[in-house]
């Protein structure tokens, strides 16, 4: 009797769903976590300690060095796809560094804001008078509420959500991010995030950094880790009800 969390094709709900699950798959969040590290002053309140900051800039100015010393020995320590790989991820947190770049998808991030309220907001009217529980694309949990859910908590994580909804500018996304903390499977799997982040993957990171590995092994674990745990979620709750 449990309601799919993916309606039946054909429906309005259906494509509703298909349409937010776009929507929220594409946005960079892992742009958002690496530039939020990188640039606390853009944020409010963020959960990440400034130590990390301090500790994965440091680590960052080293790299590049590290890894031109690694290509011009004659017998690296470390295999060439496992450099390579390193190379790309390195380029991209230095992309994520740029903070122009930052500004600029956080601008367009607060216009998908603005359509998700909307959205919200639709549903209000759309329902008005029945007695339901009001989520993104109807009166039924969906995957596209789990998305957005998730995405939020991210959100609020890295210190955006007084920007974003906090400060009463999108009351509908606010009360959406209220309902949805209260369910039990949310609070199962994002309730202790924090915790787990503060106290475990960051000290981990930093004390793999002080040993035989490369000092962006630790930042790129780091960063890897902290990009990871919403899809973590994501896919918790996707397993859990389907």
């Amino acid at each position: 009797n449990v309601p799919q969390l993916i309606p039946e094709p054909g429906t309005l709900l259906h494509s509703r769903v298909l349409q937010y699950r776009e929507l929220l798959d594409s946005l960079p969040m892992d742009a958002y976590t690496h530039g939020c590290i990188l640039h606390p002053e853009l944020t409010t309140d963020s959960m990440i300690p400034k130590y990390a900051t301090a500790e994965i800039r440091r680590h960052l100015a080293n790299a590049s060095t590290e890894l031109m010393k690694l290509d011009h020995e004659e017998e690296p320590p470390l295999t060439e796809p496992y450099l390579s790989k390193q190379k790309k991820l390195m380029a991209k947190i230095l992309e994520h560094d740029n903070v122009n770049y930052l500004k600029k998808i956080l601008g367009e991030l607060g216009m998908v804001l603005d359509q998700i309220e909307a959205e919200l907001e639709k549903r209000k009217l759309e329902y008005q008078g029945q007695k339901c529980e009001l989520w993104l694309c109807g009166c039924v949990f969906t995957l596209a509420d789990i998305l957005l859910g998730a995405t939020l908590h991210r959100l609020k994580f890295l210190g955006l959500s007084k920007k974003y909804w906090e400060d009463g500018s999108r009351p509908n996304l606010q009360s959406f991010f209220d309902r949805i903390q209260k369910r039990f499977a949310f609070r199962k799997v994002l309730g202790d995030i924090h915790t787990t982040l503060l106290s475990a993957v960051v000290p981990n990171a930093f004390r793999l950094v002080k040993r035989k590995p490369p000092s962006f092994f630790g930042a790129s674990f780091l960063m890897g880790s902290l990009g990871g745990m919403g899809y973590f979620a994501y896919w918790y709750l996707k397993k859990k009800y389907i």
